[in-house]
């Protein structure tokens, strides 16, 4: 007989004190029961490693559309996928969702010693700084002896790892002392980049590229910019203009000609196109 679920009613925004997450982890007990959910029931902590990256990217991509109702939506199964986690290691009988939960409350606690102890910061740079010795202090008190980097996640994407460890070394004093020095570095590595594809050696043209998308990661940090936004965007601005450009060809050729039968459209032709997405974007019209 199935048992029904009584809705989940959030009290008004100024009133939310997180009274309603226990009706979530209710709900993911449930669904974990003998006669819940088999497939839920069948999960392990690597099934559910893949959904983890896709809604946490999901709720990047909520972000950027500025949809708040989409974002809430989001973070919802972000949340989930947390909860669901805690209840496989409470059933594995090594942590439940409320050690998670006491958890990163202490560790939140330790790590703002300005807001909870008596430290005094004059900037945001300085939380950084403070955040990395204390953390430094709680591996060494573990008996950790890991490195600067190692907290930084490989699975990262790429351009987001490279940023993240920028930002490391540079609270240690590893770094350019301003931009100039950072874009000057950008300038040698495309010198060099420029050599190696002179050369044709395609795994010195590797090594060499990646020095450059690297350098250009901390032009980034510098700028204030996020490099993997910044990427995003250009992605998103580039998919755009190539919609055009399709839809254009479509209504001219019926679409793109098949070039293992034959030559591709004149370069010329699209590029006109091109500049037509260009023009629609700035409100130009055709």
């Amino acid at each position: 007989m199935p048992r029904p679920f009584d809705p989940v009613v959030p009290p008004p925004l100024a009133e939310q004190r997180g009274q309603t997450f226990c009706r979530l982890v209710e709900l993911m007990q449930r669904l974990l029961a003998p006669d819940g959910c088999p497939w839920d029931r069948e999960q392990t902590f690597a099934t559910l490693r893949r959904y983890v990256i896709e809604e946490a990217c999901e709720v990047v991509d909520a972000i950027d559309g500025g949809d708040r109702q989409e974002l809430r939506s989001e973070l919802g199964d972000l949340i989930f996928q947390v909860v669901f986690q805690a209840e496989i290691g409470r059933a594995e009988g090594s942590f439940g969702p409320d050690d998670v939960i006491a958890a990163i409350c202490e560790k939140l606690v330790r790590r703002h010693p300005h807001v909870f102890a008596d430290v005094e910061v004059d900037s945001p740079a300085e939380v950084l700084r403070n955040w990395e010795a204390i953390k430094a202090r709680e591996r060494a008190a573990k008996g950790e002896d890991r490195g600067l980097l190692s907290g930084v996640p490989r699975s990262l994407p790429a351009l987001v790892r490279a940023q993240r460890i920028g930002e490391k070394v540079a609270r240690v004093g590893f770094d350019w002392p301003d931009a100039q020095g950072s874009r000057n570095k950008v300038s040698e590595e495309v010198r060099e980049l420029d050599e190696a594809i002179a050369g044709g050696d395609k795994e010195r043209i590797e090594a060499e590229l990646g020095d450059v998308l690297f350098a250009l990661v901390n032009l980034a940090r510098h700028a204030g910019v996020d490099a993997e936004g910044a990427l995003r965007r250009t992605i998103d601005k580039f998919s755009n203009r190539f919609s055009h450009v399709e839809a254009r060809v479509k209504d001219e050729h019926g679409g793109f000609p098949d070039t293992t039968q034959g030559a591709p459209l004149p370069l010329d032709e699209l590029d006109g196109y091109w500049e037509e997405a260009k023009r629609k974007e700035r409100g130009e019209g055709g």
